[in-house]
């Protein structure tokens, strides 16, 4: 199992490594969830997924986007497999386990971490999870 550091990852970045680890067959567990960040104009960013949080309609149908950061990093990586609802995408999703925290399982292991770039524009996912 492979114990990814999300804390200052690019979002979108964290995600394609992760779906290509998971067509592999690794399992994986991401920690450190709402530290992921995503880059671009705040204000953007939020009325954005205000958006998409509130475009179901009466009854509850279409696509819900959730409002758990550690649930929206796993949409992401999601969204980058193939059909997850069968096949491979549907076998790699179940093999991603996601953490806000660093669970005491995990303490003591090896802990992988990628590439952390800075920039000047970005927003944490736990600001758009409140």
């Amino acid at each position: 199992m492979k114990i990814i550091n999300g804390e200052g990852m690019v979002l979108g970045r964290l995600g394609s490594f992760v779906a290509k680890e998971l067509l592999k067959g690794e399992e994986i567990a991401i920690i450190n969830s709402e530290k992921v960040i995503i880059t671009g104009n705040k204000e953007y960013i939020k009325t954005n997924f205000e958006i998409k949080r509130s475009r179901f309609g009466s009854s509850q149908k279409g696509p819900k986007h959730p409002a758990v950061s550690e649930k929206m990093v796993k949409r992401v990586v999601r969204g980058m497999l193939p059909d997850h609802r069968v096949g491979r995408g549907s076998e790699a999703i179940k093999r991603l386990k996601c953490y806000n925290k660093i669970p005491k399982e995990f303490e003591g292991k090896e802990i992988i971490e990628l590439n952390k770039e800075k920039k000047i524009k970005y927003s944490k996912l736990k600001e758009l999870a409140k």
